[in-house]
């Protein structure tokens, strides 16, 4: 981080303003919550076919997001993931892609262009992804799961050719794995935001989106650092390494099977609710949901987990041979409201770490009432039975709507006092109560006086903030009258715990809402929002509701 000169920060530590509230109170409602970009739903090639991906499976895929009734449910991308190229580049570096794998489609369409199968799944009314590694050799050559070893076909010395290459072909969607990396030794957050910065380029030169999918498997803590690292668009994180290596049919790997442990391992790995928010996400790996090991209680549980987690429903099976249950779990229009929430958070556990009954509460988007999605986990051998109270769930004492969203059922208050939670399963419920008042605090704003190169304008503190158990959520009441999202990094009693992205409000006023950690107790804690120079968002107004309950 670059040193300011003294005098520099001594002139910039000069009061700007303190939010004159006069007669108005420090916390109210307006505007509504912020359009962010929610987790991305839609289909990847790796689990079920590795490196055999081909211009030929990848329609197939797309024809049954559609035929199975997934894309009316929002699965949208169709993501080609390794192996679709060999690694040779022409003499001016481009990559050049088999012809005979990726063939022209439609009349008039040349072999060896990608854009084909682009134009193939935007015909469907889709969207299409693309995969590269961020170092030199790629996956392809440090574990080929079939086939020879594939040397070069990593974009690493070619960020900005690759990635304008991808815009131009019209890929809407881009992961970025870590083999070549990894294999390399570099620093993923300083790879990864040349990667960014050469994203960007190619969106400004093409004035095409490019979502971003960061893959290096957990390394470094993405979640530390990942948030923001493409500037203002949204992006995942992989927060693990793979659930299970690829099972592809008539292939030397067909007996593989994934289990209920990996995924409930990378289930675990994935929850970092502090950095998911405005549009950033925790990616716990493409679902294994109907493929070879996993039942229909399995499979159940798999989508419910994944679901609370607010993650990236990203499906790895065959979807040509899925079986009628998997079809109808990942058709649930409840279970994957719950993880599209338009808040974009991830859920707390809030049982103690020896419960029997695991309990998980997400913040659920409604202006009206209190809304939590609740996941009630038995990862035992035997039948539990759970007693969950409203102030579990962090609404106010009083009445309360429950929903089943499995079952479709609504059902009594009393159903959470007495849920019987089956072995190695979970429930999942909406229930709608009393949101708590909360506590709302104004900003004094002042001069950064100690800017990095990204925020280095103005800063919001909020003191005297307070949760019993360490944890809250915070709504953010903002204005943004620019044409753009900004940033602004959040600090916590003066650490960096994420960067946030506030979305172009107009003249209106905005919410967005994040998961913060505090220190517990009757500790006041100071919250600080950092903006970037020349930015025009500003923060008007918090309000907290202290999470209850044991920090898993």
């Amino acid at each position: 981080m670059p040193t300011t000169p003294r005098s520099i920060r001594l002139g910039a530590i000069l009061l700007f303003s303190i939010l004159a509230i006069g007669s108005l109170p420090v916390w109210s409602q307006a505007g509504g919550d912020a359009a962010i970009p929610l987790p991305p739903m839609g289909w990847s090639s790796w689990n079920s076919f590795s490196n055999r991906i081909d211009s030929k499976i990848a329609m197939q895929q797309a024809q049954a997001l559609i035929s199975t009734g997934m894309a009316k449910q929002g699965f949208q991308f169709v993501n080609i993931d390794e192996g679709w190229w060999l690694g040779t580049r022409d003499s001016e570096g481009n990559i050049v892609v088999e012809p005979t794998r990726w063939p022209a489609i439609a009349p008039g369409e040349h072999a060896g262009d990608m854009s084909n199968i682009v134009r193939y799944i935007h015909g469907l009314g889709l969207k299409a992804g693309i995969y590269t590694d961020a170092g030199n050799d790629g996956c392809s050559f440090y574990g080929p799961d079939l086939g020879p070893k594939m040397p070069h076909t990593g974009s690493e010395g070619h960020y900005e050719q690759d990635f304008l290459q991808f815009a131009k072909w019209g890929f809407d969607y881009v992961k970025v794995d870590w083999c070549g990396g990894n294999g390399e030794n570099l620093d993923p957050a300083l790879q990864y935001a040349e990667v960014a910065r050469a994203i960007h380029r190619a969106e400004v030169i093409t004035g095409h989106k490019l979502y971003y999918s960061i893959c290096n498997w957990g390394k470094d803590s993405p979640w530390t650092w990942a948030p923001g690292i493409g500037g203002v668009q949204a992006d995942i994180w992989r927060t693990s390494g793979d659930i299970v290596a690829p099972i592809v049919a008539d292939s030397p790997n067909s007996s593989r099977r994934a289990t209920l442990e990996e995924v409930l391992g990378n289930f675990d790995k994935g929850i970092h609710p502090e950095a998911q928010h405005t549009g950033y996400y925790n990616d716990p790996d493409m679902m294994v949901l109907g493929m070879p090991g996993l039942g229909d209680v399995e499979n159940r549980l798999h989508m419910t987990l994944w679901a609370i987690s607010g993650a990236p429903l990203l499906v790895g099976a065959d979807l040509t041979k899925l079986s009628p249950g998997a079809q109808a779990d990942l058709t649930n229009s409840e279970v994957i409201a719950i993880d599209q929430d338009p808040l974009g958070l991830q859920a707390v556990c809030v049982s103690p770490p020896d419960a029997k009954v695991e309990v998980w509460v997400k913040k659920l988007a409604n202006t009206d009432r209190g809304k939590r999605a609740v996941l009630l986990l038995n990862r035992s051998a035997t039948e539990q039975h759970a007693h969950v109270s409203l102030s579990e769930l962090s609404l106010a004492a009083g009445d309360a709507q429950v929903r089943d969203v499995w079952t479709h059922r609504n059902l009594d208050r009393q159903s959470l006092d007495q849920a019987v939670v089956p072995a190695h399963d979970a429930l999942l419920f909406i229930v709608e109560g009393r949101e708590p008042e909360g506590a709302g605090y104004a900003p004094a704003a002042t001069a950064n006086d100690a800017p990095d190169n990204r925020f280095a304008g103005s800063a919001w503190n909020f003191s005297g903030v307070k949760a019993a158990d360490g944890r809250a959520w915070i709504t953010l009441n903002y204005s943004n009258p620019g044409d753009t999202t900004e940033l602004m990094e959040l600090r916590v009693n003066g650490i960096r715990q994420s960067a946030i992205a506030l979305p172009a409000s107009n003249a209106s006023q905005n919410t967005v809402t994040l998961e913060v950690n505090l220190e517990a107790g009757n500790h006041p804690n100071q919250i600080t929002l950092l903006g970037q120079t020349g930015g025009k968002a500003s923060p008007t107004a918090i309000k907290v509701i202290a999470i209850s309950g044991s920090q898993k």
